[in-house]
């Protein structure tokens, strides 16, 4: 119970002055015994004991206490349910959880030591969550990349709508290029980005942050597990970063977020009084810094996100929730999509087969139009060599009369297509005369073929053919039907002495 200041000064002089005892200064101020008793303490008199009453918990002490030093964080609900195996004939309420409480180990605090750098040695790095974004039909995480400086504390901000390896790597190269220098050491958080596994002292790291750090000549380091004060530079500016710039935010995208968060780092970022030295600004230790920070190299590291892919049947690959289009002759083939932020590229091998703008929406068709338009003409090119095949196959002298035709200038495109027409509306037999007729007559083109076959039609007092309309499958409808004569099958209805 909390009680007023001058209500305290009041019980610790009734007991030092005046001599009273605890029971009767309660009763006289009209608050418990037991505030009474902590107001005392807290003022330095000792504590007076209280005669304990038996507990039907009394036998159970001993196996709490022996079985807490061998397991401290066992829960009270365990240790009930093995006094009550025992014989304990009283509840888990809150009588027994007080009594565990009473003997479980207490940990010794630990104290930390204040850390301090030198400028441009040390940058504390990690990811903090903000929540989720909605990009179109997407709903996407939405994270930020932290960066910063042990020294001037001076922050960088990237935000990203995943934590991919090609977006941690981003983050450092931009980050290093905001600061126009790379610290000696960064810290990390033991991310999974950062260090792939640990025992103890033996640490695994990422190979492709062994060759980040190789490139701009830095020194990976991840931080002591249960250690909160190594890392508590790059903590507390998240924490600024939640308070100070991303509330109440409004944005259009993330390209948008990111700008904001430039200004809002260059400016109110910079310009708050630097935690080691209150008279000055993070801007003003920064500028100390930063001609101490590791010179950049001459190119910067390509921070792109590799991944395989396979292309099935249709010419696209999927790549972040979307399907991206390339050459139709790049189908059935595993290629290599190298992606950026802004950028998707798709190679096979060294060979760039197609480039894109990258999308962040979800279930979209970006397509390049020269990879549709090719796959259009392909089809058609298909198609008409399709039809010249079936009319070479069922009307082997339809080679001879397209010859002639091409000769005199006919569309050949039009009279295979005619011709085709014919063929599903005549037969192959009657074509195939009408089709020699042509040729005798020196009319090889479809509208001669046309009028033999209506001659002969009429000639046979034959009614106009009606056309079959098959289904547009191609195991259909190029089916090629020779008809035989039906003579052979009266032999079946002959009958003979045996």
């Amino acid at each position: 119970m909390t009680i007023p200041k001058d209500k305290e000064q009041e019980i610790l002089r009734l007991f030092h002055a005046e001599k009273w005892l605890p029971g009767t200064i309660a009763a006289q101020l009209g608050v418990h015994h037991t505030t009474v008793e902590r107001v005392l303490g807290d003022g330095g008199a000792p504590r007076t004991a209280r005669p304990c009453r038996p507990s039907i918990a009394d036998p159970f002490v001993p196996l709490i206490v022996e079985t807490l030093e061998r397991y401290p964080k066992l829960t009270a609900s365990r240790l009930f349910e093995m006094v009550r195996q025992r014989g304990y004939p009283g509840s888990s309420d809150g009588h027994f959880r007080r009594i565990v409480a009473a003997h479980r180990p207490r940990r010794p605090t630990e104290a930390y030591l204040r850390l301090r750098t030198l400028p441009g040695e040390q940058a504390q790095v990690d990811w903090g969550h903000f929540g989720q974004v909605t990009i179109g039909r997407a709903r996407r995480p939405l994270v930020a990349f932290v960066m910063v400086l042990s020294y001037s504390r001076r922050i960088f901000l990237r935000f990203f709508t995943d934590q991919r390896m090609a977006s941690f790597l981003r983050g450092h190269v931009e980050a290093f290029e905001a600061f126009g220098g790379v610290p000696r050491v960064l810290l990390y958080d033991n991310l999974k980005s950062a260090v792939l596994e640990r025992r103890g002292d033996a640490i695994r790291f990422h190979p492709t942050l062994v060759e980040l750090a190789g490139h701009y000549r830095f020194e990976p380091r991840p931080v002591t597990p249960c250690r909160g004060n190594e890392k508590g530079r790059v903590e507390r500016a998240i924490r600024y970063v939640r308070s100070s710039f991303f509330a109440a935010r409004a944005f259009e995208d993330i390209a948008d977020l990111n700008a904001q968060a430039d200004a809002w780092c260059a400016g109110i970022a910079s310009d708050r009084p630097c935690p080691e030295e209150r008279t000055v600004s993070v801007r003003e230790v920064f500028e100390r810094e930063r001609s101490l920070l590791l010179p950049l190299p001459g190119d910067p590291f390509a921070a792109e996100d590799v991944v395989e892919v396979h292309v099935g049947k249709t010419p696209y690959v999927r790549y972040d929730l979307n399907d991206y289009s390339v050459p139709h002759t790049a189908v059935r083939r595993t290629l290599t999509v190298r992606a950026t932020r802004e950028r998707v590229r798709i190679l096979d091998g060294a060979v760039v087969l197609a480039e894109h703008a990258r999308s962040y929406d979800r279930e979209r068709q970006i397509e390049d139009p020269a990879h549709v338009a090719a796959l259009v003409e392909s089809k058609r090119e298909s198609r008409a060599h399709r039809a010249t095949d079936r009319l070479r196959y069922a009307l082997p002298r339809s080679v001879e009369l397209l010859a002639a035709a091409a000769a005199h200038g006919t569309n050949l495109g039009s009279t295979t297509a005619q011709l085709i027409r014919l063929l599903d509306a005549y037969g192959t037999d009657e074509l195939d005369i009408a089709v020699a007729e042509a040729l005798e007559r020196g009319v090889p083109h479809a509208q001669g073929v046309r009028q033999c076959l209506e001659r002969r039609r009429q000639e046979q007092g034959l009614p106009p053919p009606v056309a079959l309309r098959l289904p547009d499958d191609p195991r259909l409808r190029d089916l090629v039907v020779r008809p035989h004569a039906l003579g052979t099958y009266d032999t079946l209805a002959e009958t003979t002495d045996e």
